[in-house]
Formats: C-alpha cells, sequence, structure tokens
C-alpha cells in the first residue's frame, strides 16, 4: 500500500508542475527535476503494474505506431470563422450582431483574443478525464487521434477540480518558433525534407503515426472554445476560460474583454503591431459576443457562427517572378530544387531564392519557370512559395525538373524508396557533396573552425587538395597560401584553427560526420552513452535501440555507418592526425551543481551555446523561464523580460564577467 500511496503522490505532483508551467507560467523546478519524478513514477508503475492508470503522466511519452485513424463525429459543428480584413469590415460586422439582438440598447461586450495560426483541436473529457482529442476535420467529423493527442504535456488528462460531466474543450495546438526552428535545423542536418512553417510541422506532427515522435516535438496547446457540455456551466466566454484555466487547461493570456468595438479595434491594432514579438504565430484577432445567452440568439449560418468574427492582419506577402528553378546538392547528396527569384522585399527582407522544398511540391503548386508567384515569410521562417498567380506563355513548360543527372557532377539521380520524395545523386565523391559535408564538418556546432567558411571550402576541393574530411588535417600553411585573398597571417590562423579543432569533443566529430538522422542532440546523446567512438562503432543495433531518445530511424542510420570500410578508414586516419575520440566527464562544479540558470540578452565573450555547455558540464542546469526555484539569470545586453521577472521573484542576476568567473572561464 506503501507504494500505492507514493505513485499517487507523484501523480498529484507531476500534474501540480505541468499546471504551473503550462497554465501558469510559473515553473517550480527545473525540466531535469521534472524528468527525474517522471521516471521515478514510471519505475514504480513498472515494478507495481496493477496500479497503472490510463491518465498517468507517464503515459504521455508515446505508445508503439498505429495503423492509422479512425474519424470520430463532433458532438456539436466546429465552426470555421468568418474573416474581416479591414475595420469598416468590423463595423459592419457589429451592426448585423446589434440587429440581430433586437434591442437598439442592448450592451454587447466582446472578448478579443489572439488568433494563432496553428491546428484546431477537439478535447473530449468524461468523468473528469480525457476520452478522445480529435481534429476538426470537416467540422462534423475529424481524426481521432487521441493516442498523439496525450503526449503534449500541454494538455492536461485529468482535469483538477473540473465537471464530472461531459464537456468538450477546443483550443489550437501549435509550435513556439524556437521549437520549430530547432526541429527544421535537425531535419536540415539529417537531410531531411523541412516543413515549410510551424503551422504546417503541428498538422504534419499531429498526424503522423507514431506517438514516440510526437512526444519529442514538444507542442504546445491553448484553449478557446467551448463544444459540447452541460447547461448552466458557464454564463460567458471570459467565464469559460477563467474556469478551463483553473481546471488545468492552459489558455493564451493575452486576451481582454472589450466594453465596445472601438476597444477591439485598439487590441487589433496593438497585436498588429507586437505580432513578431511573440514565440509563436498569429495571423489575427478572433472577436466574440462575451454572453453565452447573446451568442445563442444570435445562432450561426451553415458555416460560421453569427457572434464572432476572426480580423486577419495584412499579409506578409508579396509576389515576383521565378527567374529559374535550380537545384542544390546536400552533403548526403539529396537533390533540392529552389527557386531563384526577381529580388522582392518581403516582411523587412529582400527576398531573392525560395525554397520549393522537393519535387512532389513543385508538381503540387504547378510551378515553371517565368510563372509570377506569391511568397510568403513571417520572423526567421524560409521563404516559400505559396501559390502560381500568373503562369507565363513563353514557349513549352517542362514537365519535370527532376534531372537525370547530378547538376554538380554529373552522376546518375536515383530515388531509392518509391514512397520517399527525396532524388540523390549516387556519387560519395561529388564535389558538391564533399563542399557541403565540409562545411558542416567545420561549423561552429560542428568542429568549430573558424576560418573555412564556404569560398575557403570550395576553393580546396576545386584544387583537389581535400576529398574527405580527414585531408584537412594534412594541410600545411602553405596549402592556404595558394587560396585566393590568403596571406601569411590568415594562413597561419587557419592552420591553428585546424589544430585546434582536434580537441572537441566526441559530440561534435558525430555531429561533423553528417550521418543521416542524427542531428545535435542525437550526437551529444550518443556520445554520452557510449563515451568513445571505438564503444559506440562496436554497438549493435539492439544497443542503440535501447537508448531513450533514439529511434529506429537513426538507430539504423548510426549502425550501417559505423559497419562501413570507408567509415573504418576514416575514423583510422582521424586517430592518426591525433583528434579526440572521447567524450569528456562531467566536472561537476561545487558553486554549479545543482543550480538552475536562465539566459536573457546577448553575451559579448560566449555565443548563448557555449554558455549554457558551462554550466551543464559542471552539474548545473538551464531553464528557458524564471521562477522561484531559478538559482541565477545572467544577464547580457538588451535583456527581454526575463530580467524583470527575476527582479520581481528576487532572483540573483549575475553579469557575463561574473558568470564566467564563476564557471571558471575567465581567471
Amino acid at each position: 500500500m506503501e507504494a500505492k500511496k507514493e505513485i499517487e503522490k507523484l501523480r498529484r505532483e507531476i500534474r501540480h508542475h505541468e499546471y504551473q508551467y503550462y497554465v501558469l507560467d510559473q515553473p517550480e523546478i527545473s525540466d531535469k527535476e521534472y524528468d527525474d519524478l517522471l521516471k521515478k513514477l514510471g519505475d514504480l508503475e513498472a515494478k507495481h503494474p496493477q496500479w497503472a492508470a490510463p491518465d498517468s503522466p507517464t503515459r504521455r511519452v508515446g505508445g508503439e505506431p498505429v495503423a492509422g485513424f479512425a474519424t470520430v463525429r463532433h458532438r456539436r459543428k466546429m465552426y470555421s470563422l468568418d474573416n474581416a480584413y479591414t475595420f469598416d469590415e468590423i463595423m459592419e460586422w457589429r451592426q448585423r450582431v446589434a440587429k440581430a439582438l433586437g434591442a437598439a440598447g442592448t450592451k454587447v461586450e466582446f472578448l478579443a483574443e489572439l488568433k494563432i495560426d496553428g491546428v484546431s483541436v477537439n478535447l473530449t473529457y468524461e468523468n473528469g478525464a480525457l476520452a478522445i482529442g480529435a481534429l476538426r476535420g470537416d467540422g462534423e467529423t475529424g481524426e481521432d487521434v487521441t493516442s498523439n493527442i496525450k503526449t503534449i504535456r500541454a494538455i492536461p488528462l485529468v482535469l483538477m477540480d473540473g465537471p464530472k460531466s461531459l464537456i468538450e474543450v477546443r483550443g489550437e495546438a501549435f509550435m513556439s518558433r524556437k521549437d520549430f526552428l530547432d526541429m527544421n535545423s535537425e531535419r536540415k542536418d539529417s537531410e531531411l525534407p523541412l516543413f515549410a512553417n510551424p503551422r504546417n510541422a503541428t498538422a504534419g506532427t499531429l498526424k503522423t503515426l507514431d506517438p514516440k515522435v510526437v512526444s519529442r516535438r514538444r507542442l504546445l496547446f491553448y484553449a478557446h472554445s467551448l463544444g459540447d457540455c452541460a447547461p448552466g456551466i458557464f454564463v460567458s466566454q471570459k467565464d469559460f476560460i477563467d474556469k478551463v484555466r483553473s481546471w488545468g487547461v492552459p489558455v493564451n493570456p493575452q486576451s481582454r474583454v472589450c466594453a465596445d468595438i472601438e476597444e477591439v479595434m485598439d487590441f487589433c491594432r496593438t497585436w498588429q503591431e507586437k505580432r513578431n514579438t511573440l514565440d509563436y504565430e498569429i495571423d489575427g484577432i478572433v472577436i466574440k459576443v462575451n454572453a453565452l445567452d447573446q451568442q445563442q440568439r444570435l445562432g450561426e449560418t451553415l458555416k460560421s457562427p453569427r457572434w464572432a468574427m476572426a480580423y486577419k492582419f495584412p499579409a506578409q506577402q508579396a509576389t515576383t517572378k521565378i527567374r529559374r528553378i535550380a537545384v542544390s546538392v546536400g552533403r548526403t547528396g539529396v537533390l533540392t530544387p529552389v527557386a531563384e527569384l526577381e529580388p522582392v522585399a518581403c516582411a523587412g527582407v529582400t527576398i531573392s531564392n525560395a525554397t520549393l522544398h522537393n519535387f512532389d511540391e513543385i508538381v503540387r503548386l504547378g510551378v515553371h519557370e517565368g510563372d509570377r508567384v506569391l511568397l510568403e515569410r513571417a520572423g526567421d521562417v524560409i521563404p516559400k512559395v505559396v501559390k502560381v498567380v500568373a503562369q507565363a506563355h513563353t514557349g513549352a513548360k517542362k514537365s519535370s525538373y527532376v534531372p537525370v543527372k547530378c547538376p554538380s557532377c554529373g552522376a546518375a539521380v536515383i530515388k531509392e524508396k518509391e514512397e520517399e520524395v527525396a532524388y540523390r545523386c549516387v556519387n560519395p565523391l561529388c564535389p558538391a557533396q564533399v563542399e557541403r559535408r565540409l562545411i558542416h564538418f567545420a561549423s561552429r556546432a560542428a568542429m568549430d573552425i573558424e576560418g573555412m567558411g564556404e569560398a575557403v571550402v570550395q576553393q580546396l576541393v576545386r584544387q583537389k587538395l581535400v576529398r574527405d574530411f580527414s585531408d584537412i588535417y594534412h594541410l600545411a600553411k602553405n596549402d592556404f597560401l595558394k587560396l585566393e585573398l590568403f596571406k601569411e597571417k590568415k594562413a597561419q590562423n587557419l592552420y591553428e584553427g585546424i589544430q585546434q579543432s582536434k580537441g572537441r569533443p566526441l559530440s561534435r566529430l558525430l555531429f561533423g560526420l553528417g550521418i543521416r538522422h542524427v542531428g545535435e542532440k542525437a550526437a551529444e546523446v550518443l556520445a554520452r552513452t557510449f563515451g568513445t567512438v571505438d564503444r559506440l562503432a562496436e554497438a549493435t543495433l539492439d544497443d542503440l535501440l535501447n537508448i531513450h531518445e533514439v529511434g529506429e530511424a537513426i538507430a539504423s542510420s548510426v549502425h550501417d555507418f559505423f559497419h562501413r570500410k570507408e567509415t573504418s578508414i576514416l575514423i583510422g586516419k582521424f586517430r592518426h592526425a591525433g583528434l579526440n575520440m572521447k567524450e569528456p566527464g562531467r566536472q561537476v562544479s561545487a558553486a554549479l551543481a545543482g543550480k538552475a540558470f536562465v539566459f536573457t540578452g546577448e553575451l559579448k565573450h560566449l555565443t548563448r551555446r557555449a554558455a549554457e555547455e558551462l554550466v551543464t558540464s559542471r552539474g548545473g542546469t538551464v531553464t528557458s523561464s524564471v521562477s522561484k526555484k531559478t538559482s541565477f539569470v545572467v544577464v547580457g545586453e538588451n535583456p527581454g523580460s526575463k530580467y524583470d521577472q527575476a527582479r520581481k521573484l528576487n532572483v540573483s542576476i549575475l553579469d557575463e564577467e561574473a558568470f564566467r568567473h564563476m564557471t571558471g572561464e575567465k581567471r
């Protein structure tokens, strides 16, 4: 019985911390401490399976892949919203609302909230527990993605003190900009197709058949609407927001009750200007009549509720002409089509290239050279072609832009599997592949060889001074003097940079090798687990699959890579050149061990990555938000709201110099 009590206590504690993190945005423990609690609970449940529960927080980690998704009928239709693009259209809607409600003096309040550019989700709770998670679909029926929804930590599996009667809570699943960029960066490192924007990434994630993938992608959720429920629980939209928040369901803190339509329009103007300050995409403001009895009187059309309207921000879009559809060759031979454009200003930058992602996308869009196209760009997201605005009328159009031969080396181009979208060059010595691999190998996140940029690598490859990674370690200073714009000092600096890179840890080397599917985080996990390159090379497929963070794709790729003859030869060359083949152990520091750090602002002498590594390598942890549990906030230039939060909570604040002294970086 003691174990049962401990299991129940841990479940309550974990749910409390999920509420503090996702609903209140006031985490009380670090991510590491949360993971430790989750592991402790999982271990106890494994020892005592008789007390397992379907709503346990441990069930979020993802089960086995499912064969496909069934459809579920929504108890109440999920409507789409009518759009307004001008304030005049908002005023016209307000007049329609007043007319439909009848009495001239009827007071109408509105709730204005940010329109997140995500994916609509319907959550059904029965007896306080999450029973079904479904996508919007056609509004009447949607895909039952409950197995995926349950892996999203922002969505409570059990309502805290919520109603026991059935209730449908509707909201938006979405991905933060940071997580989207990190995910696309990892996909690029692994030569996987990139997602076009956070919304597409969220939709693709929710429809994947493997819940473990969903669990890794850190989706978020905000509730915004009521579906079916027993009568009398809520009296207004604001009442709904406040109550579901108290039950543990996250809601967007940026909403406002407006006494009149003028306040609504002020809210729209404010967030139209501030939209890029958020860490997630919004494309407008949703305006709702606040009182539920007035909503019921207004009713719905076949398509949309009469009591709500979406004001859409002016699109960050532009039109231009495609001069040429070029093909770039990646470091693993993947061919990617790129639209070369007539330069055009969009969202504050001049765009001259846009990704077309893959050759199937060219067919889907029906795009050809010479066409005029609509581009879209949001924040730091890669510019993309949305659609063809006007077809070119200059002669016959190409039936396919897939090259028969590699544009770099002339070797054959193949599609390895019919179900894949990627085409590849089969030549491992293709100059474009060698160049891209070396650029990646020398990059800051890999071997960090300062001065070995794209122009230098191109010259080294084209002058046949290097053919693989190991060759750079046999170059003399005089070899660099043969390159354009190189003189004595520049050549010496690059030579020294290459020599210094020999001491990088194993994790950096693994990432630099460009093993397919192995991004920066996976490289760190592998290096930390095996410690040396020899132990990793000897690992069986089962050894790799037994690592929690490693899935089948990574395991198979790593196993295949280290069982190739050419890899063994390359590792031997690295060893002969004197490269480090080990991952250093953690140098626990009394000043940092067990301490939680948060960084804000721009550091002068350290990159953010280097600063975080100083903390984690010495036994500390790094978190993304400030709470009472935060030990130190390290402040650089132009700090954000985290600095203000630290002062408010009396958290210790360090400038960069003090932080470097604490870590021993500056003596």
